[in-house]
Formats: C-alpha cells, structure tokens, sequence
C-alpha cells in the first residue's frame, strides 16, 4: 500500500470518527481530495486507491490535469472540482473542463460560466464562497448579499446551484472556529427554509475537519493530509 493510499484510508477514518461523535453518517460527507502543485503521477496513485473527487485551486493547472488524465476521467467517473476564485478571463476554462466550481462571489462571473458552459454537457454545479468571517482580504460574498446572488444563479438553465462553501481564517481557537462554522450552518439552513434545496456544505480542511464534520459539513476539501506538504 502506498503513502497516499494509506493516508486516503486515515483521513476516511478522521471522517467516519467525527461522524460517529456528531451521530451522523460517514455517507453524508464526500471527502475532496486538493490537488494543487500534485502531479497527475501521484493523482492516478489516489484514483488507484478508490478516490474519485479531486479539487484543483488553479485554473490553467487544473485544465491541464485534466487533459493528462482523460482516460481515468472517462474509465473512473472522476469528478473535477474548482475551488480557487475564477478570474473573468478564465471562466470559459472553467466552464468547459470542470464539473463543479466552489468559489462564485459575483453574479457577473456565474453569468459567464452559465453562458460559457458547453450545451452537451451537464450542468455546471455550483457553490457560493461566502466570506463568513469578514476577512478583509479574503475572496467570497458578504452572508447577508448570498440570498440575492442564489435567487440569480437559480434562473441560469446551465448551472445547478448546490451549496456554499467557506475559507474560513485559521485559528487555534475551537470554540472560535465552531462560531464560524455555526454561522455557515445556520445561513445553509436559512436558505433551505426559503426554498433552495441546497444539499453541500463545502466547509472544514485537513486541519480542522473535525469540527466542521460536527457543524454540519457535507463535502471536506484536504490535501495536506492526503499528498503531504507542498513545497
């Protein structure tokens, strides 16, 4: 057994314990495994070992993983996710190479997408990066601006909106980081009591897994833990 595939099978079992502490099922949370600067040699290790999500934070790396791994796409069902902000100049990439993109902040960039996304493929599915900490540097919508951005993207016949997704700061700080985390359950709620039908928390990373698993999330985002350091 590989490096990879034994850390694959650890964090799985980080996610099966925190379930089973927050009384949920392992089934609910999708791990998503952060390719970023890890070459397609090491990500077809990954698919060798049963993975099949795969999140990639630039875009132009992203398409060209991508490319290089066409068979195992077709052969696995491998599912591509976009979690880094997609610039106006990159979204026709996006749109024609990924089947999920984590991080829209703007209307003006989903319209793109919607527009740009190929009329044989399926529809783009999407979540709204929310700012939920107020970072000021930081990519992702104020929560009280996501309820009108949701309704836009609703009516874009190429997308199908699934969720929200956070970045929250890192902290040491628990009881901190479960007040965030909060935050983005209770607005992932309150869209759902208005009528969204969401289905995807994109929320927690290698680091702090655990409480968001017990907050509520439904899609975990690791690389560290999975590929190891990046240099």
């Amino acid at each position: 057994m590989t490096n990879i595939q034994q850390n694959i099978d650890a964090v799985l079992q980080r996610i099966a314990k925190a379930c089973n502490k927050a009384q949920r099922n392992p089934q609910e949370v999708t791990l998503l495994a952060v390719t970023k600067t890890v070459s397609p040699e090491l990500i077809k290790i990954a698919v060798a070992a049963g993975h099949r999500h795969f999140g990639e934070n630039y875009v132009s790396e992203g398409v060209e993983k991508i490319a290089n791994l066409q068979s195992e796409t077709k052969a696995f069902g491998l599912v591509w996710h976009c979690i880094g902000p997609v610039q106006s100049n990159k979204t026709r990439l996006v749109a024609e190479h990924f089947d999920w993109v984590h991080s829209i902040d703007r209307l003006k960039i989903a319209q793109r997408l919607n527009d740009q996304r190929p009329i044989d493929a399926k529809p783009l599915q999407v979540c709204i990066q929310v700012n939920i900490d107020g970072g000021a540097n930081k990519s992702g919508i104020a929560p009280d601006e996501v309820q009108a951005l949701a309704q836009a993207i609703q009516h874009l016949p190429r997308m199908q909106l699934r969720g929200i997704m956070i970045i929250p700061e890192p902290t040491t700080d628990l009881i901190a980081a479960q007040a965030v985390n909060k935050r983005a359950r209770d607005l992932f709620d309150a869209l759902n009591t208005l009528g969204f039908k969401l289905d995807t928390l994109s929320m927690g990373m290698s680091s702090d897994l655990e409480p968001a698993i017990a907050s509520g999330s439904t899609m975990v985002r690791v690389g560290t833990a999975i590929f190891g350091a990046r240099a």
